[in-house]
């Protein structure tokens, strides 16, 4: 199987005085971002808060399919990521981290098995094969 999905991003003006707009074709997301959105907490997105958003979505997707490939099909998942961008000292920045945290509501599930498929899902998820930062994961079980 393969999908191929699109975003676009608009930019008018140019470094910190410049507005930006970003869309998905699917019309989930339609933001404007800037220098102002990614580091003066002014409405809108960032690069880094949608690659939060797309880590979480995509492993707390990729733990469901562990789970259900285990026998598992009751239960909830609930998944925060924190994306960090530092300053590189060469002059630009870097994503240096995705610390995800996970919280099972799983009846029917230990908590060793549903650490052990929450860190296989985060082995094989797309978007954590995709970043090339460390990525930590930290669990919460409800059983």
């Amino acid at each position: 199987m393969k999908t191929i999905n699109s975003a676009s991003a608009r930019y008018e003006g140019m470094g910190k005085t410049g507005k930006g707009h970003v869309s998905t074709k699917s019309g989930a997301l339609d933001n404007p971002y800037g220098f102002n959105t990614r580091f003066e907490d002014a409405p809108g997105t960032n690069p880094e808060e949608m690659i939060a958003a797309a880590h979480a979505s995509c492993f707390t997707m990729a733990t469901s399919f562990q789970l259900a490939e285990a026998g598992h099909e009751n239960g909830e998942l609930h998944c925060t990521c924190d994306v960090t961008l530092e300053d590189d000292g060469e002059g630009g920045f870097e994503v240096t981290k995705s610390a995800l945290k996970l919280t099972g509501k799983l009846p029917g599930v230990s908590k060793e098995t549903f650490e052990d498929l929450a860190n296989k899902a985060k082995e094989g998820c797309p978007i954590s094969k995709l970043l090339n930062c460390e990525i930590t994961l930290e669990t919460e079980f409800e059983g």
